[in-house]
């Protein structure tokens, strides 16, 4: 195991594997709406060599109102199949910037029953910086059947996310930035309430990892610490929409944490209701 844990994986290895029976490689690359970035261009434009585009906005469940709603295990089945990905293959995320949208995507493969994944460290910009392989080349996709296995203990529903927020025991951390948590900054979506879910913890997404790379595991064990974690008790982790909270479940398995919840909802859920309690400041 490296000092990051067991679902990273470095740029030498990937490198050295690229034509590797069994492996899938997928561009997770996703943005914030105000980033006006096109994903989908930049990776016809540039992507590693057998890569397969993974867009977060179209593999969702299609009946949701909420940006990132996590779709039925075999929506996501017949979306993983048409990119030639099975369920036992080992399965490399990457985005641009290394710890953004991968780990969402890593989150969704193990939910939906593959076992091999990991998470490119330092993401596709260390990758081109060091004058790694890139390529504008379409991938040839095999046919191939994912079959599902769906982890439905993984999700946490807005009734789950009601009876932590009234003391059901499990600890909430909150992946969004310092200001938003504290509801000093607007949120990026209108109609959503600015502040927390009362009780919850603050847990950066950025704080976790540096220049695109997951901290080291005693950093990590002490940045969550640090923000009011213990350990040793259930954790549900929580953000905007569902995308960087799976960088603190990241976090959490990779220090062996097993009962962990993602909150797919997220505050884009919670916080555009009028019947759930908000918290402001630094709680």
């Amino acid at each position: 195991m490296s000092e990051r844990g067991p679902f990273i994986v470095d740029a030498d290895w990937l490198q050295a594997n690229l034509r590797k029976p069994g492996l899938s490689i997928v561009d997770a690359s996703w943005y914030l709406p105000a980033q006006q970035r096109n994903t989908r261009e930049e990776y016809g434009q540039a992507h590693i060599p057998g890569a397969v585009f993974f867009d977060q906005d179209l593999v969702v469940d299609p009946d949701s109102d909420l940006p990132h709603t996590l779709p039925a295990p075999q929506l996501f089945a017949q979306f993983a199949s048409a990119m030639g990905i099975s369920a036992e293959d080992t399965i490399v995320v990457y985005d641009g910037p290394g710890l953004f949208s991968a780990p969402r995507v890593w989150w969704m493969f193990r939910t939906m029953g593959a076992e091999d994944v990991k998470v490119l460290d330092g993401g596709f910009d260390r990758w081109k910086a060091e004058g790694r392989p890139v390529t504008n080349e379409s991938t040839k996709i095999a046919p191939c059947v994912f079959t599902p296995r769906f982890d439905a203990e993984s999700v946490a529903s807005l009734d789950d996310m009601r009876a932590v927020v009234a003391g059901g025991g499990r600890q909430i951390a909150d992946a969004r930035p310092a200001g938003r948590f504290a509801g000093n900054e607007p949120e990026p979506r209108p109609g959503v309430r600015a502040g927390h879910m009362p009780g919850a913890r603050n847990v950066p997404a950025a704080s976790l990892g540096e220049n695109g790379h997951l901290l080291p595991l005693d950093a990590l064990r002490a940045k969550l610490e640090a923000a009011g974690l213990d350990l040793s008790r259930p954790v549900v982790t929580s953000c905007g929409s569902g995308v960087t909270a799976a960088v603190v479940t990241l976090a959490l398995q990779s220090l062996g944490h097993t009962d962990n919840k993602l909150y797919d909802g997220s505050w884009t859920e919670w916080g555009s209701r009028t019947d759930t309690p908000v918290a402001t400041g630094g709680e």
